[in-house]
């Protein structure tokens, strides 16, 4: 898809977020139910961020594996941790580690769209963890994060409750 040149810069970025999107979905297998109303992105065991550390994505930058021993829930979610330290860290301040978004791709939030979050495709921005669908959708996020997080936090309301199917019609 190549844009005409006249349309205005963030349109035409728009449109091709919008086909990064649509070519990633195709070929990707979704981690979670496509027809749960859940806030948050489990696999079929209540297991987030496929039982990554997520306060390893700060103290490390870099996704770590969790544990089956060290585990807390939040938001209905299980969480795995690396280290016992790590577990009480997270449960001290859930809000603080646990992925913007449930952990729903951040681009595809700010798309309007409800798709799997990659725990390997992240960035740290402001001490929020945001997830991607994949790596072509990372790139088109990171050229705008401000802007991507402004359209994000605006769609994220009208997501809630609503099933991955709903959204990716």
């Amino acid at each position: 898809m190549t844009p005409s040149p006249n349309l205005r810069p963030q349109r035409r970025g728009l449109l091709l977020a919008g086909a990064a999107l649509a070519f990633c979905i195709t070929g990707t297998a979704w981690a979670f139910n496509e027809t749960s109303p859940a806030d948050v992105n489990i696999d079929p065991q209540g297991l987030a961020l496929r039982g990554h550390d997520p306060v390893a994505y700060q103290t490390q930058n870099r996704p770590v594996p969790g544990l089956a021993q060290f585990t807390a829930t939040h938001d209905g979610a299980t969480y795995r941790f690396a280290s016992a330290a790590n577990r009480d860290t997270f449960r001290a301040d859930p809000a603080r580690y646990a992925p913007a978004y449930g952990g729903f791709c951040a681009m595809g939030v700010a798309m309007g769209r409800k798709l799997d979050g990659d725990p390997t495709l992240f960035r740290v921005v402001d001490n929020r963890l945001y997830l991607n669908v994949s790596a072509p959708v990372q790139q088109r996020w990171v050229q705008d994060i401000p802007g991507n997080l402004r359209q994000a936090n605006d769609q994220w309301p009208a997501l809630r409750g609503r099933t991955p199917q709903q959204t990716n019609q």
